[in-house]
């Protein structure tokens, strides 16, 4: 099964619950099917909780011949959360005088961390380590998690009483920050007329593998990047870094990110090289929460937009992108 039907089924599935998102949805699957996490950012009620959840039933792990769906955590953040309800803690055995390590929901191929700003941030650190590196730490031993362990954060963007802003580093373990927004009128009825999330949820199996999914990551390494495309991708993080607007700019890991998205991408949209237009559309939910404007008032995915029409205007619309044209100006 090739990235594109992956993602086509993933899409098609969740489309039956939350409904007219197409837009955000491939976005969403993008940095899934990618390997990246997500930070889920609008007010209570958009389905942001529904929307993990109805990721979680439509993949499935191969086990004996036998399909069952992807292990499943939640952690409700609080301010009292201790960094070991996430990671696990090692407790003494009376009976084997030994200490065992109890494993924390981090151990699972999906993990909801739910309103995360609303614990400290010695806490939020806890999943550094994990959403890096796909392992954690404890005891001077270190664990795997899955290969398909993927967090869907989520916070509220408006209420701000209790809750503690997510530190620079943390942010920057996020792949993309989407926002589903409010639903159209057509959708909105068909939600009223049906309740998906009571309705059609419980109901969904396991639609794609675990095999397959790694199979996708091989497939996007193989997606051809023109020279002229890397070299923009480079002057958008380079203007950030320079621009009067922005105190602090996007990170080499953020233009990897883009680019390793905008494989992804493409191979959704049916292509094996990435165009220009898969930059510009990615760039706003990958680069914009990674850099601190100097004014609160400035929105960054707007700036982040403009930034990147300005250096992809410059480019040739007649440019090759399947062929490699290094002696070619773009």
């Amino acid at each position: 099964m090739t990235t594109k039907i992956l993602a086509e089924t993933l899409i098609t599935g969740i489309s039956s619950v939350i409904r007219g998102k197409q837009f955000e949805l491939e976005r969403f699957v993008t940095a899934y099917l990618s390997g990246g996490h997500v930070l889920l950012e609008d007010v209570p009620g958009l389905g942001k909780t529904t929307l993990a959840k109805t990721l979680s039933r439509l993949v499935g792990t191969t086990l004996q011949n036998k399909i069952t769906p992807v292990i499943f955590k939640r952690i409700q953040f609080t301010p009292d959360l201790l960094p070991y309800d996430i990671t696990g803690v090692d407790i003494f055995n009376p009976e084997t005088h030994c200490f065992e390590f109890m494993s924390g929901p981090v151990f699972c191929d999906i993990l909801l961390a739910d309103e995360i700003n609303r614990t400290t941030p010695k806490v939020q650190s806890a999943l550094l380590e994990v959403m890096a590196e796909h392992q954690v730490t404890s005891g001077g031993i270190t664990r795997q998690v899955s290969p398909l362990f993927f967090v869907v954060a989520t916070q509220n963007p408006v209420e701000t009483e209790g809750t503690y802003p997510l530190p620079i580093a943390q942010l920057d373990r996020f792949m993309m920050r989407l926002s589903l927004g409010y639903p159209a009128e057509d959708a909105e009825i068909s939600i009223l007329h049906d309740d998906p999330a009571e309705s059609v949820l419980p109901n969904l199996l396991p639609q794609i593998t675990d095999l397959q999914i790694l199979a996708s990551r091989k497939e996007q390494h193989t997606v051809f990047c023109h020279p002229a495309l890397e070299r923009a991708i480079i002057h958008l993080v380079q203007k950030t870094r320079k621009h009067p607007a922005i105190h602090l700019g996007v990170s080499p890991r953020g233009a990897l990110q883009l680019l390793h998205a905008a494989r992804t991408l493409a191979l959704i949209r049916g292509r094996t090289w990435i165009e220009d237009d898969d930059v510009a559309d990615l760039a706003p939910p990958i680069l914009a929460h990674r850099i601190i404007v100097r004014d609160s008032r400035t929105n960054p995915s707007i700036l982040v937009s403009e930034i990147a029409s300005l250096v992809l205007g410059k480019m040739s619309r007649t440019t090759d992108w399947t062929r490699d044209a290094l002696s070619k100006k773009s």
